[in-house]
């Protein structure tokens, strides 16, 4: 109705403005980690479009804009979520949703982050050289089962969150990064015999940390350890995110020309209760990303959007109701 936009004396009222997602590279991997999938189908939990229409998880994130899915790998985990033959099902249904695959090995049977990155119940005892091997030959037993069901990853991470490294106390870093970084060729060479185009990915927390990776990545390339990508974790508040994205791409662009290394927001995340402001967090930190030099910031991963009155998880992009919020429009193209 012309109403809806005069008042009672004719004169134009002003619009809502329109959003407009960010525009990026047509290479920009847009994508979003949902591991949990399976376990929160299994448990009956549903996903809708906007419109309230029920939908199949990895369809509804293809048309929301995303392009790219990242699954985590864990060895022997408990209740079996996470295993090889989840990660299987997972992967067959991203690719099948023309998705590209990030695998994110744990190396672990249970979360591996910052705090806490516990060997395997069946890899305590090992000494130093079979854990490392071990290691690479896990891998690659991963690797070639998705080989064999026709998947190959277009990036695989060689630990998660590995911010002190990984598999404790052996490879933590800040005690002896000679071990950390045998840990990592171990599975830089395994990923890469498997399939020589898979990107490898060293990963740790905290993107915006500039003398953390600094010490980080100083340390492995002195110990002689390979990757592809360093990946970063950004998860501000609606605070202090806009400082956090701008210590980020500071951080990015130091890494890019320190190491020749592009880099990879690989996990994000904001208060779900506050979707407007996520949204202008995503699209500054997408449009960021984006801008380094060269396409040598590769992509942005929103860590378990579809979470929803799940295992107390806040951050997710999905709002009570199983739709997504408009966090997600940043996503769009």
């Amino acid at each position: 109705m012309i109403l809806a936009c005069s008042n009672k004396a004719g004169t134009p009222q002003p619009q809502p403005e329109t959003y407009k997602p960010p525009v990026v590279s047509s290479t920009f991997a847009k994508g979003a980690d949902i591991s949990w999938v399976t376990q929160m189908e299994s448990a009956g939990v549903k996903f809708y479009d906007k419109a309230g229409k029920q939908q199949d998880l990895f369809a509804l994130l293809k048309s929301l804009g995303f392009n790219s899915i990242r699954l985590r790998a864990w060895v022997n985990p408990t209740d079996g979520w996470c295993n090889t033959a989840d990660l299987v099902a997972k992967a067959l249904r991203a690719k099948s949703a023309g998705m590209k695959i990030m695998i994110d090995f744990h190396y672990s049977d249970s979360w591996a982050d910052p705090g806490k990155q516990f060997k395997p119940a069946a890899w305590p005892s090992l000494d130093f050289a079979t854990l490392t091997t071990t290691l690479h030959d896990y891998t690659i037993s991963v690797m070639n089962t998705l080989k064999t069901n026709g998947i190959t990853p277009d990036w695989v991470q060689v630990g998660n969150e590995t911010n002190d490294g990984m598999l404790w106390e052996d490879g933590r870093a800040s005690k002896n990064m000679a071990n950390f970084a045998a840990l990592i060729k171990a599975g830089y060479s395994a990923v890469k015999s498997v399939s020589s185009t898979t990107k490898v990915i060293v990963h740790i927390s905290n993107g915006y940390d500039n003398s953390l990776f600094r010490w980080m990545f100083d340390g492995l390339k002195a110990n002689g350890a390979q990757w592809d990508i360093i990946g970063m974790s950004l998860y501000p508040t609606t605070d202090n995110w806009a400082t956090l994205n701008s210590q980020c791409l500071a951080n990015i662009n130091d890494m890019v020309t320190r190491y020749s290394t592009p880099c990879m927001v690989v996990e994000v995340g904001m208060d779900v209760t506050a979707p407007t402001a996520a949204r202008s967090f995503l699209s500054d930190i997408i449009t960021k990303t984006n801008s380094v030099t060269n396409g040598n910031g590769l992509g942005v991963f929103y860590w378990e959007p579809e979470s929803y009155n799940w295992q107390n998880y806040d951050l997710g992009a999905f709002d009570s109701s199983g739709k997504p919020t408009t966090a997600l429009d940043a996503f769009g193209n």
